[in-house]
C-alpha cells in the first residue's frame, strides 16, 4: 500500500481554485450592491457630500486627519503644535503643498477649503 500524499493536496487546490472562480462570478452579479454598501460605510463619501453642499467643518477635518500627528487639541505630538505662533501664509502653504522632509503630506484639505482650515488653526491660540 503505497499512498501518494500529493493527491489530497491537488484535490484541495483544485477545489479552492474552483471556489474562487465561482465566488467571483457570484460577486459580478452583485457588484452594484457591494459598491453601494461600501460607499455608505466610508468617511470619504461623507466628506464628498459635505464638500458638495458647501459645508466644511474644519474642526472635524482636524479631528480626522491632523490629531494623529499634531496631538489632541493640536498642541503638538509627532508634528509641531499648531496653536503656536504660526504665519497664515506658511500654514496655507504647508496644507496645500505639504512640508518637504517631514511626514506632512500635501492635499489633506481640498484647495477651496484651505483658507477655512487656516482660519481654524489660527483661532486655536
Amino acid at each position: 500500500m503505497n499512498k501518494n500524499p500529493v493527491v489530497p493536496f491537488l484535490l484541495i487546490f483544485a477545489l479552492g481554485i474552483g471556489l474562487v472562480f465561482f465566488m467571483s462570478l457570484y460577486g459580478l452579479d452583485q457588484k452594484k450592491e457591494i459598491a453601494g454598501a461600501n460607499e455608505e460605510g466610508t468617511e470619504q463619501g461623507t466628506e464628498e457630500e459635505s464638500a458638495n453642499t458647501g459645508e466644511f467643518d474644519a474642526e472635524a477635518v482636524a479631528q480626522q486627519k491632523c490629531i494623529s500627528c499634531h496631538g489632541d487639541g493640536l498642541t503638538g505630538g509627532m508634528g509641531p503644535a499648531l496653536n503656536s505662533s504660526i504665519d497664515a501664509d506658511a500654514a496655507h502653504d504647508a496644507i496645500k503643498n505639504g512640508v518637504a522632509g517631514t511626514a506632512m503630506p500635501a492635499g489633506l484639505v481640498p484647495d477651496e477649503n484651505i483658507d477655512e482650515m487656516v482660519d481654524y488653526i489660527l483661532s486655536l491660540d
